[in-house]
């Protein structure tokens, strides 16, 4: 089997201003030059060290001229919901911090509040490099690392109209942190948050409701402290000292307690729904069962070794994996059933030591559970239908570090490890 080496970029000799310092640098590259374009072909390291001479020279270009950015170069951009943003943005701000780092700052056009009540509304998020010092290459990390993010918290997000008056929407805060209230026009209330939250939110306002409706202030009686509306009340054959369910939030009745190997316990009915949806502990997402992904049927991983190293285990040979999923037909699962789909062949690189090994065999676990792809929109192409990586970060160059989705990486092997075993395969 014959391993692609070789890529080729073009090079607009239009974008930039000083043509000369432009050749000068080609020249080591047997650039081919056609009309106002040059052709220049390479290994990936090559084009990789030929993309930060072109950037130093755009950059000292931009300091000529009172220092603006070159924005097509470096500025990202993607199309996302404007609810999921929000969300996001009010309740992730940490998660979205660590992301952008100190080199980027994620903006939105418009401003994602004003369109926040338009369900369908979206924006435009846009990765901003704060100083011109930021590699382009770095900038489609970063936003690789925020589609994945994104994918992850909107895939469990969950959209509803509560009948809380606008005053009481503050108190309810308090009870589901996890859960972003906005009136909308008064009354009722927006509340969005993931799945488990909403229902435990529904939850508790039925019981109040139904508390309310049974006091008998009606009848003209006194309104005492037990007749109150003070949250769910416990049924009779349920012990008022019992722990509360974190789901329906009601005391668990010994009876019905069930206690998972992490500790947290719940009522056994709840717990079973909850299982349904997905079988991880709501309360720290431990996976109990195995997960079952929405990876099209079909697909195929060989493995094949050789005797060359990569950055920082020179002492181990290379594992190389072959992904190979086929082009079909979306089923109910997939975003858009009964589309096609265009499949994708994909090349990822493990060292062949002992911890390598033991990862690949986790990874070929993870692909016969259906997690390693899914159907949805291409990150580096913007496409929809396409098959993309499901959120198990694969190496998928030898070189170049994190940046570059390549090694030297030597917490890589540790986080693939951590990231699968969310997934409950270790």
């Amino acid at each position: 089997m014959k391993f692609i080496t070789d890529i080729t970029v073009i090079i607009d000799e239009a974008d930039y201003t000083e043509p000369g310092r432009l050749r000068k640098i080609l020249k080591s590259y047997s650039a081919e030059k056609e009309g106002t374009c040059y052709r220049v072909g390479g290994t990936y390291e090559e084009l990789e060290h030929l993309s930060v001479q072109l950037s130093a020279v755009k950059h000292s270009i931009n300091s000529a001229t009172h220092g603006q950015q070159d924005a097509s170069t470096h500025i990202k951009s993607m199309d996302v919901s404007a609810v999921v943003m929000t969300y996001i943005q009010e309740k992730c701000a940490k998660e979205l911090n660590k992301i952008q780092g100190n080199s980027f700052v994620f903006e939105t056009q418009p401003e994602h509040r004003t369109v926040h009540n338009n369900p369908s509304g979206t924006v435009q998020v846009i990765i901003r490099p704060q100083g011109v010092s930021a590699h382009p290459v770095h900038a489609d990390y970063v936003r690789q690392r925020f589609i994945t993010f994104y994918q992850r918290t909107a895939s469990d997000l969950q959209v509803t109209s509560v009948p809380v008056s606008p005053h009481k929407h503050e108190d309810l805060q308090m009870t589901f942190p996890r859960i972003l209230f906005k009136p909308s026009h008064g009354y009722p209330v927006t509340a969005t948050g993931p799945f488990l939250h909403i229902a435990q939110l529904k939850k508790f306002l039925s019981q109040n409701t139904q508390s309310s409706s049974k006091s008998p202030v009606n009848k003209g009686s006194t309104d005492t402290p037990s007749s109150r509306t003070r949250g769910p009340q416990p049924t009779q054959d349920k012990d008022p000292e019992d722990e509360l369910c974190p789901i329906c939030m009601e005391p668990i009745a010994i009876k019905e307690k069930q206690t998972l190997q992490c500790k947290h316990s719940f009522c056994k009915d709840c717990l079973e729904k909850a299982y349904k949806y997905k079988p991880v502990c709501p309360t720290c997402g431990k996976v109990y069962g195995t997960l079952t992904g929405t990876q099209p049927d079909g697909g195929k991983m060989k493995v094949y070794r050789n005797d060359s190293s990569l950055p920082g285990y020179e002492k181990y040979g290379t594992i190389t994996i072959y992904y190979d999923i086929q082009s079909g037909i979306q089923e109910k699962e997939h975003p858009n059933p009964g589309q096609p789909f265009e499949g994708v062949l994909r090349m990822a690189y493990l060292p062949d030591s002992s911890e390598g090994r033991r990862i690949l065999e986790l990874l070929r676990r993870a692909f016969d559970q259906r997690l390693t792809f899914t159907v949805g929109r291409s990150t580096t192409t913007g496409r929809n239908n396409i098959v993309t990586w499901n959120d198990i970060h694969h190496k998928t160059s030898t070189h170049g570090g994190p940046t570059c989705y390549g090694y030297p990486d030597p917490d890589y092997l540790s986080r693939v490890g951590d990231e699968l075993k969310l997934k409950g395969i270790d």
